[in-house]
C-alpha cells in the first residue's frame, strides 16, 4: 500500500463516515494513534489524511477533548439519519423513515417512561458487576429475575408458578420457537385467531408447522367442535387486534379441549395490564388445573420495545424439556440488561409505572376516540374497548380498501394498519391505529384532519 493511497483511505474512510452521518457533528473521532493501528499504516499517514479533512473543514482539534466532526459543517437537516423501524413485525412494506409516526403499534409511551430513574438504575448495577457477572450467564435467565418474574405474576395475574418454571427470552419470536421446538411434532396443526397477529402465522410456516385459523367474535377465539390441533395460540386478555376479552364461558370451553386432547395452549398475554375499564382481569393460566397452558409475557409493552426482553411460564410437567434444549436459545439477553429489570421490579418502579401507564392510557384513547369520531364524523365508527394500546377505526364505506389507505398513510407519514392484512379471510374495512404516542389534543385535532383528507380521496377513488 503506497503512503498516498494510504492516506486517501484515511481521508475517505472519515469523510463517508461524515457524509452519510455515521459520524455526526460533535462527535469525537479516533486518534491517529487508534486508528494507524487499525488501519495497518504508520501514524504519520493517518495524521496526513486528518490534515486534509481539518483543511477543507471537515474535522477540527479540541485539545485534550480530542479531535471532532465540525459543528458547523453543513445543513444538519440534510445529514443521513439512522433508519427507525417503523413496520410492524410479520409486515413488509417499502415504505421506510426516519421518525416514530403518529399512531405507530406496538410502542408504549415513550415520552411518560422514566429515563432517568432508569439510568441511574442501569449505572448502579453496571458499577455494581463483579467477576461473577463476567463469566457465561444462566441458560435460564438471570435466576433471582425468574424469582422476581414468577412472584409478580401471582400478584398481578394470578399465575401460581415459581421461578423454575419461567424461562427468559428476546421477544415474541424467541417465546415461540423455543415453546414449539419442544412441545410440539414436526409439521404439527397450530391453531391461530382469525383476524389475529400477522408475525404468527410466518413464524409458525418458518418453523414448518400449520396454521388453522379459527375464527373470533365479540366473545374472542370460538373454537369449532372439530378442530383439529396440537396446540392454540390465543391472547385472552384483549385479543389481537379486535381487543375483546376472552369470556369465562370460552374460557373453560378451551381449557376442557386442551384437557380433553391433550395439547397444548400458548396463552399471549402481550398487554394485559393495561385495562381501560375495571380492573385488569387474570390471565387465562390462573385457571389452568390440569398444566397444559404455557403463558407468554413481556415487557416490550410495560417498559420499552428496545430492551427485547421476554419471558414464558411452563408447565412444572415440562420444566426438564425446556431445560434439556435451553442451550439452543441461550445467550439472547444480556446479564446486566436482565440486572437493570431485576432492580427496577425490586425497587417498585414496575409496579408504579404501571399504574401510571393504565392512568395514561386511559386518557389517551378517550382523547383521541372523541376527536376522531368529532373530526371524521360519519366516515368512520370506533367500538368501545376494554382495554389494549390500540383501537380499531371501522370505516363506513365497505368498499373502501383498508389497505391501500394505509398505504397512502405511510407516505403521508401517518402510520395505520389494515385489518384486511390481518385475517386470511373477507372483513370489514379497518384501520388499527395506537393511541399511546398521541400526547396533546391540538396534536391529536391536527393528526384527525389529515386523516380525514386520505380517507376523503379514498372514498372518491372508490365511488
Amino acid at each position: 500500500m503506497s503512503k498516498v493511497l494510504a492516506y486517501k483511505q484515511v481521508y475517505q474512510r472519515i469523510h463517508t463516515a461524515i457524509s452519510q452521518g455515521t459520524l455526526k457533528p460533535g462527535e469525537r473521532i479516533p486518534s491517529a494513534r487508534t486508528l494507524a493501528k487499525e488501519m495497518g499504516v504508520a501514524r504519520g499517514t493517518v495524521e496526513e489524511g486528518y490534515s486534509l479533512l481539518k483543511a477543507e473543514g471537515y474535522i477540527e482539534s479540541k485539545g485534550q477533548a480530542g479531535t471532532r466532526v465540525s459543528k458547523n459543517l453543513y445543513d444538519q437537516s440534510k445529514v443521513r439519519k439512522a433508519k427507525v423501524n417503523t413496520r410492524q413485525p410479520g409486515f413488509h412494506s417499502e415504505i421506510e423513515t426516519v421518525d416514530i409516526l403518529p399512531f405507530q403499534l406496538g410502542l408504549p409511551a415513550l415520552d411518560a417512561f422514566p429515563r432517568q430513574v432508569w439510568s441511574r438504575m442501569a449505572a448502579r448495577c453496571a458499577r455494581n458487576i463483579g467477576m461473577e457477572d463476567l463469566a457465561h450467564p444462566s441458560v435460564y435467565g438471570l435466576p433471582q429475575l425468574r424469582i422476581a418474574i414468577a412472584q409478580y405474576l401471582q400478584l398481578s395475574r394470578g399465575v401460581q408458578c415459581d421461578g423454575t418454571q419461567v424461562f427468559i427470552t428476546s421477544g415474541y419470536v424467541h417465546s415461540i420457537n423455543w415453546t414449539t421446538h419442544v412441545l410440539l411434532k414436526e409439521k404439527a396443526n397450530v391453531g391461530i385467531e382469525d383476524p389475529g397477529y400477522p408475525l404468527t402465522r410466518h413464524i409458525l410456516s418458518n418453523n414448518h408447522f400449520n396454521s388453522v385459523s379459527i375464527p373470533v367474535d365479540k366473545e374472542g377465539i370460538h373454537l369449532p367442535t372439530n378442530i383439529q390441533a396440537d396446540a392454540i395460540i390465543v391472547t385472552p386478555a384483549h385479543q389481537s387486534p379486535t381487543c375483546v376479552s376472552l369470556s369465562l364461558r370460552r374460557r373453560q370451553e378451551l381449557l376442557n379441549w386442551a384437557e380433553t386432547n391433550q395439547s397444548w395452549i400458548f396463552e399471549d398475554d402481550y398487554d394485559g395490564e393495561y385495562r381501560h375499564t375495571g380492573l385488569p382481569l387474570r390471565a387465562l393460566k390462573s385457571l389452568d388445573t390440569q398444566d397444559r397452558v404455557v403463558y407468554l409475557g413481556t415487557f416490550s409493552k410495560m417498559l420499552f420495545p428496545s430492551l427485547r426482553m421476554s419471558y414464558i411460564v411452563v408447565p412444572k410437567s415440562q420444566i426438564a424439556r425446556f431445560e434439556r434444549c435451553s442451550e439452543l436459545y441461550t445467550g439472547n439477553v444480556p446479564t446486566l440488561t436482565q440486572a437493570c429489570v431485576l432492580a427496577f421490579m425490586q425497587e417498585g418502579h414496575l409496579s408504579r409505572h404501571i399504574q401510571r401507564m393504565r392512568k395514561l392510557y386511559r386518557e389517551r384513547r378517550e382523547l383521541m376516540a372523541n376527536v376522531l369520531q368529532k373530526v371524521l364524523g360519519d366516515m368512520v365508527s370506533i367500538e368501545p374497548q376494554p382495554g389494549g394500546m390500540h383501537m380499531l377505526l371501522k370505516l363506513t364505506d365497505e368498499n373502501a380498501n383498508d389497505a391501500e389507505l394505509c398505504h397512502k398513510m405511510m407516505k403521508a407519514g401517518l402510520f395505520a394498519q389494515a385489518l384486511s392484512k390481518w385475517s386470511s379471510g373477507r372483513v370489514h374495512p379497518t384501520l388499527i391505529l395506537s393511541f399511546t404516542n398521541i400526547h396533546t389534543e391540538k396534536e391529536c385535532i391536527e393528526l384527525a384532519y389529515r386523516l380525514k383528507t386520505l380517507i376523503a380521496e379514498a372514498v372518491i377513488c372508490t365511488s
